[in-house]
């Protein structure tokens, strides 16, 4: 079984995610250009049994578009936000891609919120 293991800019939280992802998705709300500081945000979805945390984070609870919570949980050192829990998808955890730094991690298959979308951000999604 793949292991694969994302972490934030420093390094000191760490989460382990075995198998492949159940989804990835890349949104392209308000709120996720403000997180990441980029034009969206992409997200690979495991389930909450295939996770293993390691380290110190601290949590960010915001209301999303959808009208749901979302928990993001960063590093207290660097700020990275690693992953998150939607609470509309509680058996869920999203974890952000880039955390793994893995040019070979599957690209997303879907895209959400593209009526934010900036016009100069295009995509190629990836087959489902």
């Amino acid at each position: 079984m793949t292991i694969r293991e994302a972490r934030c800019a420093c390094g000191q939280l760490r989460i382990a995610c075995s198998g492949e992802p159940v989804s990835v998705s890349l949104c392209h709300c308000r709120d996720c250009q403000r997180r990441t500081g980029s034009a969206y945000g992409v997200a690979a979805f495991f389930g909450r049994e295939a996770i293993a945390v390691s380290g110190r984070f601290s949590d960010y609870e915001r209301p999303a578009d959808s009208g749901h919570h979302v928990l993001h949980h960063f590093c207290p050192t660097c700020g990275s936000t690693v992953f998150w829990e939607p609470s509309r998808k509680p058996e869920m955890v999203a974890v952000a891609i880039g955390a793994f730094a893995d040019p070979d991690f599957p690209g997303p298959s879907k895209a959400v919120f593209e009526q934010h979308r900036l016009p100069w951000a295009t995509v190629q999604l990836a087959e489902p």
